[in-house]
């Protein structure tokens, strides 16, 4: 019998927000443990919750930019279960009216081959804290920072046919939510945090199999290896005649296995009901639009524009768009005045390689695009050779500094003056006396050598237009 498996992604994402969902608090990644708290997000008796707007307005953007519909009005419900990292014995998240539902993310398959997942709802939560369990300790630690955290849950439909498809759909779905400002999505702290609902079932049945839930992915490699792994250990339960059992697993990445943590008969009982401590939030259709109208581009959108009005090929797209902070360089740079295809090849060629070397984050960068367009603008101008130009960048790059005080400071300005090059001409001529021959008796390229010998005796800094010019004029004398 051959099987198919269905995926679905449950991911949550951290907002990006300076504070918590309903207190003050800083809500950073980090800190020394329980150092970022107070009594709300601790629930002390008689605290009361507080919304805090910007969450929700980024809420909305995110269901806005995933083309869901938003609800004009908003509550929030108790979820109730105990661990010891969830002070108040209850998560204030919402249960039947999520503030966004039915939208959708557009991923590649493959190269050209475009799929759309959809998504089932998006609705507002808290974070709960973190539980630490040293190794050589009796008992487990907890650290608070991290409750009240604000975040949003996505959740999408079973769409997904193949790991590598929800490696994709996450992939796109987070470079949405980092376009859109939505959140920094960092996977390793986790700001953004992806649970994996996998079933089989015979090629074409339309009914669903056992679904297994498996929770602690971290990574878009991970989330291919936890899903081939599941999906050939319930493979293997069917080839057996076993059967699948509801579960939550845990991925452990050493090991590249699947765990059980705990069965699930029955759909887990939370007991949602309305937090009678916040109100119903009025969101407003004007809010929305005014969120709608204030979105930046979509990245698919931008991927599309650098191709049909900037001319760029679709691999140059395919790199400048894949992340937001990329984009912004790059249009700085086209805004600056150089021609889009010169702003790709200098970024792509000297600026990520740079970054990939140094494992630097573009945002972090001592040169802006204003410089850099001005160290391109010396070269065009003729003050730079394009080697001179690379190295000077190197050296911007590494430690800052304005391009013609970096080009001054490593002695690279092309040196232009005829008379101070006219000695260096004479030197190569007498010395190159068959190259000279070889031209005079109409060899056209032997110019070219000759050029050559004259940047070199000049360290790369002579003007090659000058040097040439006088060449012609000292070898048909």
């Amino acid at each position: 019998m051959e099987l198919e498996p269905v995926i679905g992604l449950e991911v949550h994402c951290q907002l990006a927000t300076r504070s918590k969902l309903f207190c003050r608090c800083e809500a950073g990644f980090g800190g020394l443990p329980n150092s970022r708290i107070c009594p709300i997000c601790t629930a002390q008796p008689g605290t009361l919750p507080v919304l805090n707007e910007q969450a929700l307005e980024l809420a909305i953007k995110a269901g806005l930019a995933l083309s869901c519909q938003v609800r004009t009005q908003m509550k929030f419900d108790r979820k109730n279960y105990f661990y010891p990292d969830l002070p108040k014995g209850y998560q204030i998240s919402q249960f039947d009216e999520p503030l966004c539902e039915w939208g959708e993310v557009a991923f590649e398959v493959e190269k050209g081959v475009t799929k759309v997942a959809k998504i089932r709802r998006i609705h507002m939560e808290e974070d709960a804290g973190k539980a630490l369990h040293p190794d050589g300790l009796a008992s487990s630690l907890v650290d608070l920072n991290r409750a009240g955290v604000p975040l949003v849950e996505i959740v999408g439909q079973p769409d997904l046919a193949s790991p590598a498809e929800a490696s994709a759909y996450l992939q796109a779905l987070r470079r949405t939510l980092r376009f859109a400002g939505i959140s920094d999505c960092d996977m390793e702290k986790g700001s953004l945090r992806c649970d994996a609902n996998v079933s089989v079932r015979p090629k074409g049945q339309k009914e669903f199999g056992t679904k297994v839930e498996v929770k602690n992915i971290n990574s878009f490699k991970n989330v291919e290896r936890a899903l081939q792994f599941e999906i050939a250990r319930q493979g293997e339960l069917v080839a057996r005649g076993e059967k699948i059992v509801q579960e939550t697993r845990s991925f452990r990445d050493t090991e590249g296995t699947t765990v059980s943590m705990r069965k699930k008969e029955n759909a887990d009982d939370y007991r949602y009901f309305p937090d009678p401590d916040l109100p119903l939030f009025d969101v407003g259709a004007p809010r929305i639009e005014r969120l709608r109208a204030a979105l930046p581009e979509h990245w698919l959108a931008k991927r599309k524009r650098y191709q049909e009005q900037w001319g760029l090929s679709d691999y140059d797209a395919r790199v400048l768009t894949e992340e937001p902070a990329t984009a912004r360089f790059f249009e700085g740079v086209v805004a600056a005045g150089l021609a889009p295809k010169v702003a790709a090849n200098w970024i792509q060629g000297e600026v990520l390689a740079f970054l990939g070397e140094t494992k630097g984050d573009i945002e972090e960068l001592k040169t802006t695009s204003a410089q850099l367009r001005a160290l391109i603008a010396m070269e065009e101008g003729n003050e730079l050779s394009h080697q001179a130009a690379k190295k000077v960048l190197r050296r911007m790059l590494e430690s800052g500094g304005e391009p013609r005080a970096t080009a001054e400071a490593l002695d690279l300005l092309q040196i232009r003056d005829s008379g101070a090059l006219a000695a260096t001409v004479d030197a190569v001529l007498a010395q190159e006396t068959k190259v000279v021959a070889d031209y005079r008796g109409g060899k056209e390229t032997a110019l070219n050598a000759l050029l050559g010998r004259v940047m070199k005796a000049t360290k790369g800094k002579g003007d090659p237009n000058v040097i040439k010019e006088l060449l012609i004029a000292k070898l048909k004398a």
